[in-house]
């Protein structure tokens, strides 16, 4: 009898331990945010410390790429873990629901769980900075609860504080289409991602005694680069290094690949650019703070031994690389994204991953981390990179661009104006075909070129490489 008693004592202590609760999932998600500014990916300037004290807890992934370079399309795919050619979704107007109406997307499977599922800020696409504070693009059926903050840049917005180089546009363009900056007056807490972070805070204390998947969605630093002032003086503009282009490098490669340039940007000086550098960085560093006190909630509720943490951004961003500014390339400033994923129980922690990896992953690896069903989705977990970030990977990444207006549904023999850059990258090489090779095809040698400056595509030296890499690009189509 006393052993039977002791079983059971021990039992129910083992249900009650942490390891038995289920682990929560707070989701974080940073707007148009580069690596090249984050201390953790080798940022000699940017100041990123909360991220990378996260960085130095989980495990960063060093080549992880997003499925296609603009808001709603890379969003829209890695909240459903279907690609961008699965779900039709191409450009930043159509809501995902339109052309793919019974998708369960990445916080439905958390809600079917029983888990309490909670966005505060952007997770799906919204027009910024015109939508702040509504539902933009939102998917209802994604959420058990919303709230949309507004804040202080919002308001500055409004008043026409903001440069632009664009003043007669209109929409999106004046402010969110182009380079736009403004160092705001107040403290961090009047600004939309400042008041962001207080919200999520309130419900991780509001959900700390039940399972919760909590979706936090920062709009910086996508233009306009708004931040308090303190953050643009921690970035003189004359202590910033303007990145060099080789002369004629236009010449090595397809137009397409450089047809993200806007006309404006031909305004820019080289007193503007260090401007809007300083402008993206204070930015950065203004998002990385509310970062930090979303963590630092995360402790005071004594949960970060059983919460895994997830950060990252929708796509990266140009700051003057290979003549571009912003995000719709398919190089690498553009196509590589930041991610670090924290799962408390993993034994890679505190390392890095070498392997490429796809954004299109996460829906599979956190209703793996959870021990949760999910649906069949076009990504694999990286549960066992988790593990051991140096694990073999036989899987390239996907990324794909288009080039002029797509059509709602991407049916590109109904409109001949528009056509794809598809991209295919193992860990050595990046190959692209644009409108199937007819506009051109890039090749660059991640050993020997890590910049993408030396495009290999028509060197014979290389004729069986491009053979090889034109294979594997039919696997991103459905």
């Amino acid at each position: 009898m006393r052993f039977l008693a002791a079983l059971a004592l021990t039992l129910a202590a083992g249900l009650g331990s942490p390891a038995a609760e289920k682990m929560n999932v707070l989701f974080i998600v940073s707007d148009d945010l580069t690596n090249q500014t984050l201390g953790c990916y080798g940022s000699p300037r940017g100041q990123s410390p909360n991220v990378d004290k996260l960085a130095a807890k989980g495990v960063r992934f060093d080549r992880a790429y997003c499925q296609f370079p603009l808001c709603n399309p890379s969003r829209a795919s890695f909240l459903t873990g279907l690609r961008p050619d699965t779900i039709r979704i191409y450009e930043n107007t159509t809501q995902f629901r339109k052309t793919a109406p019974d998708v369960q997307s990445l916080p439905q499977t958390f809600q079917k769980a029983g888990y309490a599922v909670t966005r505060v800020g952007k997770l799906y696409h919204y027009g910024v900075p015109a939508q702040i504070g509504t539902d933009g693009l939102d998917d209802p059926k994604s959420w058990e609860k919303t709230i949309n903050p507004k804040g202080r840049d919002k308001e500055d917005e409004e008043k026409d504080l903001i440069f632009t180089l664009n003043p007669k546009g209109k929409g999106s363009s004046r402010f969110g289409g182009t380079l736009s900056w403004h160092a705001s007056d107040g403290p961090d807490a009047e600004q939309t991602d400042g008041k962001i972070a207080s919200e999520v805070a309130k419900q991780i204390e509001a959900n700390k005694d039940k399972p919760f998947f909590l979706a936090c969605g920062f709009f910086r630093p996508h233009t306009p680069y708004v931040a308090p002032k303190a953050y643009f003086e921690m970035y003189p503009p004359g202590k910033l290094t303007l990145p060099e282009v080789p002369t004629g490098h236009e010449d090595s490669a397809p137009a397409a690949a450089f047809g993200s340039r806007k006309k404006e940007q031909d305004a820019l000086t080289d007193d503007l650019r260090r401007q809007a550098l300083q402008a993206y960085h204070a930015s950065t560093t203004f998002m990385d703070a509310q970062v930090g006190h979303v963590l630092d909630a995360l402790e005071r509720a004594r949960l970060a031994d059983r919460t895994i943490v997830v950060f990252l951004s929708d796509h990266g961003y140009h700051l003057g690389e290979h003549g571009l500014w912003q995000k719709m390339s398919l190089f690498e400033n553009s196509a590589r994204v930041p991610l670090v994923i924290f799962d408390p129980r993993a034994k890679g922690n505190g390392k890095a991953c070498p392997r490429p990896v796809e954004l299109v992953d996460l829906h599979a690896t956190l209703a793996d981390l959870c021990g949760i069903d999910a649906p069949q989705t076009d990504g694999v977990s990286l549960k066992p990179l988790l593990a051991d970030p140096a694990a073999s990977r036989d899987r390239p990444a996907f990324t794909q661009v288009s080039r002029g207006t797509p059509t709602a549904t991407g049916d590109a023999t109904k409109d001949a104006k528009w056509f794809m850059g598809r991209s295919v990258r193992t860990e050595r090489f990046r190959y692209t075909e644009w409108a199937g090779g007819e506009k051109g095809a890039q090749l660059y040698d991640y050993t020997t070129d890590p910049q993408e400056l030396k495009n290999l595509a028509a060197d014979p030296k290389h004729a069986d490489t491009v053979v090889a890499m034109k294979k594997l690009l039919p696997a991103a189509k459905p």
